[in-house]
């Protein structure tokens, strides 16, 4: 994904629930339901999030300094995690104490239009918004399952749109159907378990982000397809005969360091070596664009020591 791959995802989510949050707590206001107060903070938690994700895309783009000299990639991966810990917090743990003091003090809804009428609301700006997400992951999702595409993907972006997306929609039917019930029976008790499977479902995409993120802030490698160019494009067979061992880490989402021992011919020159490495450092970029900070040790191949 490029730097601005998922922007556009970014801002319809984030407009789409300034929009909605708004709704939502008017429509507490007026009905007095817990299923829309833990909603409408759902919303106000996501729209924080998406300004997370664009303030981390924007601090990745500052220059390398001393104090940091590989850059500032992993920025999105740090803001992708606070979002994992906002939707745990702001949206479940919230959500979570609301549908208990729901349960145990029930009252009935008032106006149920209000509720019912910016839920369906709701409902459809989500959709509009997961669409965009859904048609920008499309893009360069390929063949893998949606399933592959989070747990793969380098930029989180997309993914963190994605779920929250995703979980918004379903937040949305569990409050609808929570608001229904206790309209349908006059038992409030119903709001408040709307509310709870809500808090219940922000807590566990919370936790897959969080897995997620987790990994890419621990250092992930290059993507199998990856490795395979850069493993071709290493070697000649002339002055460099094989790879003897390969190392590489994602410093950013767009930003690859590939680390190698290689093989060359024992009664090659220093220059011979040399004019080697620099032609498989570009052999590299060339099949991997996102390969720039390559570091190649020249060696001679013994199979007891290739490790």
């Amino acid at each position: 994904m490029s730097a601005s791959g998922g922007t556009k995802a970014i801002v319809a989510a984030l407009a789409a629930n300034l929009a909605i949050a708004v709704a939502k707590f008017v429509a507490f206001l007026f009905s007095g339901s817990s299923s829309m107060l833990a909603e409408s903070v759902h919303s106000l938690a996501d729209s924080g999030n998406q300004g997370l994700l664009l303030l981390g895309g924007k601090k990745a783009q500052r220059e390398a300094t001393p104090q940091h000299p590989f850059g500032y990639g992993r920025e999105r991966y740090i803001y992708a995690f606070l979002v994992s810990i906002v939707l745990f917090s702001v949206g479940g743990m919230f959500a979570i104490y609301e549908g208990y003091e729901k349960i145990k003090h029930p009252h009935a809804i008032e106006a149920w239009y209000w509720p019912v009428g910016v839920l369906v609301f709701a409902i459809i700006a989500e959709s509009f918004s997961f669409r965009t997400a859904i048609k920008e992951s499309n893009e360069i999702r390929g063949t893998l399952s949606w399933r592959e595409f989070i747990k793969r993907a380098k930029a989180p972006e997309l993914p963190v749109v994605l779920l929250e997306d995703l979980g918004a929609l379903v937040g949305l039917v569990l409050a609808l159907g929570g608001v229904g019930l206790a309209l349908i029976t006059g038992d409030g008790v119903w709001d408040g378990i709307g509310t709870l499977c809500i808090g219940a479902l922000l807590i566990i995409i919370a936790i897959v982000l969080a897995a997620e993120t987790k990994s890419l802030l621990l250092g992930e490698s290059a993507g199998t397809d990856e490795v395979e160019k850069i493993n071709a494009a290493l070697v000649d067979g002339e002055t460099v005969t094989r790879v003897i061992h390969m190392r590489t880490l994602h410093l950013g989402p767009e930003e690859l360091l590939v680390a190698a021992k290689i093989a060359v011919q024992h009664d090659d020159s220093a220059r011979e070596v040399a004019d080697a490495i620099n032609a498989a450092e570009a052999r590299i970029r060339a099949a991997v664009p996102i390969a720039r900070v390559i570091y190649l040790e020249p060696d001679i191949y013994r199979p007891d020591a290739a490790k």
